[in-house]
């Protein structure tokens, strides 16, 4: 443990960098990075880095920007995407949602939450904790990774491990908006889609045709009431399910749909199989239809803004680490050495990269990041100031108490 001293140190320097962290995640959030466009948020994140002193600053091949101090046989990898999801309609927002405002020590801007918000405390925190002799990079290799997440969760990491730069590392910090909590799991997720063809006529003579949607229509009912029969754990919680989307195909808006397609998110608890949830929807369609109505799971092979495919089917199994895991114990112990009130470890209602780094690697992960999920994808956009400083000391201390 970190001597009083040190920790006293350590909230100084945290202190004296307030403005420049708060001026750092204003630039962030300046910066569009929608649709995975990581380019130019990624050129400011590296040169940050480089201005620090951090070594091995690239972007990968996918396109994530990431950095390295320390050599130790120890690798810990502070996990922060930097894409956002669109603004949607403009006139929704009352400010710029680039621009941002401050009100009452909170920032309102796309992405402050999630999950802009944590990377100036990453990037600072690994650089204070090395300059004040917190992380000893002869024990630690620390890396950087602001990733691409949004549109399929896990996809970066799964990269970073199996393809570039090929690192597996031994513990990992996920930025995504915890309250200043630790978490250590979420339910996974299973995206599907569940399309009806029929016949196509004339709509003034569709007693001649087979309506496309009118097949979907006890399906979707069926779905909507379909929750209380679904898992449930003591910790995850009970799995959910939601129609997400609709897809039409119709010769024209005078004829019979010949072809209906619905897209499903279907969030999975502990004890909840890819085979169990495929056989409860097949269980929704009637006997006389199994041929005319196809569930397929979803699959994801876009090129990312440098044009590399990593293909991967849209599968991500639930994570949980115990609560007396070093890594959670070490976060829990690190939150109350820079002033924060004892708690247990929490969880994510949504769902993160830890799907990969966790649920499907098996590396040990948290979560820890300032911000409120529930402000997430909206136009309510935000995180405290106050977080984002003090989450800084949280990351330069953690690797003390491992």
């Amino acid at each position: 443990m970190p001597s009083p001293s040190q920790l006293a140190q350590l909230q100084a320097a945290v202190t004296a960098r307030r403005e420049t962290l708060i001026g750092f995640l204003r630039e962030l959030c300046a910066i569009p990075s929608m649709e995975s466009q990581l380019g130019p948020v990624g050129e400011r994140v590296a040169a940050e880095m480089r201005a620090l002193g951090f070594a091995d600053v690239r972007f990968d091949v996918m396109g994530n920007i990431l950095g390295r101090m320390g050599h130790g046989p120890t690798v810990i990898v502070y996990d922060s995407h930097l894409d956002t999801v669109g603004i949607g309609d403009p006139n929704a927002w009352q400010w710029d949602p680039f621009e941002g405002k401050i009100e009452d020590g909170v920032l309102y801007a796309r992405g402050a939450c999630d999950e802009k918000g944590s990377t100036p405390g990453m990037i600072y925190g690994i650089a204070l904790g090395v300059e004040l002799g917190l992380i000893d990079p002869d024990r630690f290799t620390m890396y950087y990774f602001g990733n691409m997440e949004e549109w399929c969760d896990g996809i970066a990491p799964n990269s970073f491990v199996e393809v570039d730069p090929k690192i597996r590392p031994d513990f990992v910090v996920i930025g995504e908006p915890t309250c200043m909590q630790v978490y250590r799991g979420h339910k996974g997720r299973l995206e599907l889609k569940i399309t009806a063809r029929g016949k196509s006529a004339h709509a003034a003579l569709n007693h001649l045709g087979d309506n496309a949607i009118y097949k979907l229509l006890p399906i979707i009912q069926a779905i909507s009431t379909l929750e209380p029969a679904l898992g449930d754990h003591p910790f995850l919680g009970h799995g959910k399910i939601t129609v997400s989307d609709m897809h039409v195909k119709t010769p024209s808006l005078n004829a019979v749909p010949d072809e209906a397609t619905i897209f499903i998110d279907r969030r999975m608890t502990f004890g909840e199989t890819k085979t169990m949830v495929v056989a409860q929807l097949e269980a929704l369609i009637p006997a006389e239809q199994r041929d005319s109505i196809v569930i397929e799971e979803l699959f994801y092979d876009e090129p990312s803004y440098t044009g590399f495919v990593f293909p991967v089917d849209k599968y991500f199994p639930a994570w949980a680490i115990e609560e007396e895991h070093p890594l959670v114990q070490a976060g829990l112990h690190a939150r109350e050495a820079i002033g924060l009130p004892a708690a247990p470890a929490g969880k994510w209602n949504f769902s993160t990269n830890g799907i990969y780094w966790a649920g499907k690697a098996g590396i040990p992960s948290i979560g820890f990041g300032p911000g409120d999920e529930v402000t997430a994808h909206t136009t309510n956009d935000s995180v405290s100031l106050d977080e984002v400083v003090q989450a800084t000391a949280f990351y330069a201390l953690l690797p003390a108490l491992l």
